[in-house]
């Protein structure tokens, strides 16, 4: 990997700045949050969607948000989706724990396949175009030397306290997506990786930076810039690529953040006026955690009995707050006020 000197131009170290201003604004309204779980349950499966749909994994929100207390009858895609959730969580508590490392990399590509996922060992994978089937790059072969790179890997991003945090990060995602480790799931892991090293770096307390959707809409050109330093050391571009993307990122999740905290309030006013239960803080919270709510998480997190958590959640649907649903055999109560402010563009 370069160093410094090489990676911190002006350009660079420029754009660092905004992304890591941005950042800020960001770590401190999602910990100014009455209740962080609001954005530690329904960011990441947003993120974990549009990671997902970047590998052709394609699910949607009502079926992720439906399924994620219980995947039994979801379909493949949004089973697998929803399990990217659990290996960001997973990485999380990893890394905060015992730091990052290649091992690290290795439980959350694990979670994300639902299987034991180790360094690649027979030769032959290439990555290809998918519409003509060329040959793009070849990554490297043979456990041996792929794990001698994922411990400079490792090395290099524990050892750049000179280099500012985000161009580090910046820098490793590509040094990972180019060792390419794992048989699959290395660009979903290589994305999760990202949000790791920066909670780790202290730069967020929360895994809450949404960055798949900015790569997701910008995809040609992520690729683009990835092969760009293969083939020619385009540093700067690939660099200044993932940090116009932090920052825009953070900007956009700041402004959905302060739209939740205003329909919180909101909808807390009207649900005091129509429920006997619309007073409840831990039922308003149950509320705004997922989208989707049972007859039985209200019971079960508020204490009442199942009489008093249907009359709740009725008093909200007669009113027309939430859209009472039959989904099988389950009941489902969902607040589409809330879903469609975290799936609006």
């Amino acid at each position: 990997m370069p160093d410094a000197d090489w990676l911190e131009s002006h350009h660079v170290l420029k754009a660092a700045i905004r992304a890591n201003r941005a950042l800020a604004q960001l770590d401190q309204a999602a910990l100014a949050m009455p209740n962080p779980t609001v954005l530690i349950n329904t960011i990441p499966l947003l993120e974990a969607q549009a990671s997902s749909a970047i590998e052709n994994i394609v699910t949607t929100t009502d079926e992720l948000f439906r399924h994620v207390d219980d995947d039994v009858n979801a379909d493949s895609a949004t089973k697998e989706t929803l399990r990217y959730r659990h290996a960001l969580r997973a990485g999380y508590d990893n890394a905060m724990s015992r730091g990052l490392t290649a091992s690290t990399a290795t439980l959350v590509c694990s979670t994300i396949k639902g299987r034991d996922m180790q360094v690649r060992s027979l030769p032959g994978t290439r990555i290809a175009n998918p519409a003509t089937g060329a040959v793009i790059y070849s990554p490297p072969e043979g456990r041996e030397v792929i794990t001698a790179k994922l411990t400079e890997w490792e090395r290099f991003i524990h050892s750049t306290d000179d280099i500012d945090p985000l161009i580090a990060m910046a820098a490793a995602h590509y040094q990972f997506e180019a060792i390419h480790p794992f048989s699959d799931g290395n660009g979903r892991t290589g994305r999760i990786l990202n949000v790791l090293m920066l909670c780790e770096a202290g730069l967020l307390h929360l895994p809450v930076l949404y960055l798949s959707r900015y790569i997701i809409d910008t995809k040609q050109e992520y690729y683009q810039r990835l092969r760009d330093v293969t083939a020619d050391r385009a540093w700067e571009p690939w660099l200044l690529y993932i940090l116009a993307g932090v920052a825009e990122t953070s900007a956009t999740t700041l402004r959905k953040i302060g739209k939740i905290r205003e329909l919180q309030d909101d909808f807390s006013k009207r649900a005091r006026a129509v429920s006997r239960g619309g007073a409840d803080s831990e039922f308003q919270s149950v509320l705004f955690e997922q989208p989707y709510c049972r007859i039985a998480t209200v019971m079960s997190r508020c204490n009442v009995s199942r009489p008093t958590a249907t009359g709740w959640l009725n008093g909200l649907a007669e009113a027309g707050m939430l859209q009472d649903k039959k989904l099988g055999r389950d009941r489902m109560f969902i607040n589409r006020e809330f879903l469609q402010l975290l799936t609006a563009p």
